[in-house]
């Protein structure tokens, strides 16, 4: 059997607050609940719900332990089969391609996937000064799912650990600041190169009806800090970072080919995935072999195309995962994407709205409305889990593949790069490779590092010294000499 997986039905929903007490609004099941049933109204076939052999929830930061379940005594459907993933940015299109596998092989027909947040519930019921479990009073899912789609793996080494480096806010700055080092662009122009491309994304939003935040800001107020835009991380400002807050839903129906034209739906609600891969950079950040690259990212971007027979500039639609600008930067750069190109379709993770894994779900639904809108464009999806750790790719079309869906693990090639050895007692002298400063309020509260001993060894340590931060903010600290004694820095 080798039928044709398509994308028939897609939804993404938001929740704006309305009444003055947050906890009066919708919690993330119902939502779920309400965006697969406008997911198959979407593809003008409610049937679909009770055809469905699998329901696939992405994980997200809610109680329950089988949300499919819920899902479907929802939709009248309590046959299929219940999934859940583990945490990730990846795991949506990581799910659909493993998704369209199966319906190729005949394993399932038709596939429901839904995902959502309350964020923005959950951070006005903190700012009330109220508990959030008890004010939001989010109901008990119980059981466990018939299946896991994928593995639960730890991302943080031991040194990391020990240091307090476990954070996405503290580790994406340290990427972006080794990247700026490599690229050999000063502090001044790196953020506003940077800034740039986050106003482009903003832009983007602003038209994507779908976006929370649909009002375009300038560069300028991107990287100027501001009441609106506090310091996080140097060099992000609060502009430069994923928006959690929010409440969105979104949900997609696969099918194979054929059960979509026995259940009478249009060719052009038909979004077919031309090829997918999937890879993960070295677990550990501390093993990474640099901060500025991703050879997960270049693999596999360069076999999906190559499945599809497409290369880069094929692509009229693109999505990189945005959680922060250097995601996006080294995306870019990995696929051979022209940085001066759009690079979202929906604006990206700050501005189009954050929510937490299921982030790639709305990036997949925006996608399948614009190439509803021009049949012959080629679109192309990355997904990222952990620090720029786990990713995800996806190739979409209005029109049928010349071949059958194709999909590759590119796990082994990535495993044989290079690789650093990390030293967690270090006494001695190094050469600093990457730095961020976090911000408590408008100042600077603590300094976090990576250095490379002479023998290239990576090491780990914090810097305590006020001026040194206020220092690290303006001049460049990267290739500096550093003394290092048990994980404190000093210059």
């Amino acid at each position: 059997m080798n039928e044709t997986p398509v994308l028939v039905g897609i939804s993404q929903l938001e929740q704006r607050p309305e009444h003055p007490e947050p906890w009066r609004g919708k919690e993330p099941i119902e939502l779920m609940i309400d965006a697969v049933a406008a997911a198959a109204e979407d593809a003008g076939c409610p049937r679909l719900l009770q055809a469905a052999s699998s329901i696939r929830v992405i994980r997200g930061l809610w109680p329950y332990k089988n949300p499919a379940q819920a899902v479907g005594e929802a939709i009248h459907n309590t046959t299929a089969e219940t999934c859940l993933t583990p945490f990730g940015g990846n795991f949506v299109q990581s799910t659909l391609n493993h998704s369209a596998l199966e319906i190729q092989s005949g394993r399932n027909d038709v596939i429901i996937m839904t995902g959502a947040e309350c964020g923005n519930s959950q951070a006005r019921v903190r700012r009330a000064g109220l508990n959030t479990r008890k004010a939001l009073n989010w109901r008990t899912i119980d059981g466990a799912p018939d299946r896991l789609l994928g593995v639960e793996q730890a991302m943080a080494h031991a040194a990391e650990i020990a240091l307090g480096l476990l954070r996405p806010i503290q580790v994406y700055p340290m990427f972006e600041n080794a990247l700026r080092h490599h690229l050999g662009e000063s502090i001044d122009d790196h953020i506003k190169r940077v800034s740039e491309l986050w106003a482009g994304f903003s832009r983007v939003a602003a038209d994507n009806p779908n976006a929370w935040i649909r009002e375009a800001k300038t560069a300028e107020e991107i990287r100027t800090v501001s009441d609106v835009n506090r310091p996080v991380s140097f060099p992000y400002p609060k502009f430069m970072n994923s928006n959690s807050n929010v409440d969105q839903a979104a949900a997609l129906i696969m099918c194979s080919e054929s059960t979509a034209r026995k259940f009478g739906i249009a060719q052009e609600k038909m979004i077919y995935p031309w090829s997918g891969a999937d890879a993960h950079d070295h677990y550990f950040v501390s093993n990474r072999d640099n901060f500025h690259s991703s050879p997960a990212i270049r693999f596999a971007g360069a076999k999906a195309l190559e499945m599809a027979g497409l290369n880069a500039n094929d692509l009229t639609h693109v999505d990189l995962y945005s959680c922060f600008p250097v995601a996006v930067q080294v995306a870019a750069w990995e696929l051979g994407l022209d940085m001066t190109r759009p690079l979202t379709v929906t604006g990206g993770l700050t501005f189009a709205g954050g929510p937490l894994n299921n982030y790639v779900m709305h990036s997949i639904a925006r996608m399948a409305q614009l190439l509803r809108a021009a049949p012959d464009d080629k679109g192309l999806i990355t997904a990222n889990g952990g620090y720029l750790t786990k990713h995800a790719i996806g190739v979409y079309s209005a029109e049928p593949p010349a071949k059958p869906f194709q999909h590759a693990d590119l796990q082994a090639a990535v495993d044989a790069t290079p690789a650093r050895a990390i030293i967690t007692d270090y006494h001695g002298a190094a050469t600093v490779e990457s730095y961020t400063v976090m911000y408590a309020g408008e100042g600077p509260r603590t300094a976090y590092l990576s250095a490379l001993a002479d023998d290239g060894q990576r090491v780990w340590a914090t810097c305590e010294d006020p001026q040194v931060h206020d220092a690290m903010a303006c001049e460049e600290f990267c290739g500096k000499r550093v003394r290092i004694s048990k994980s404190l820095a000093s210059f």
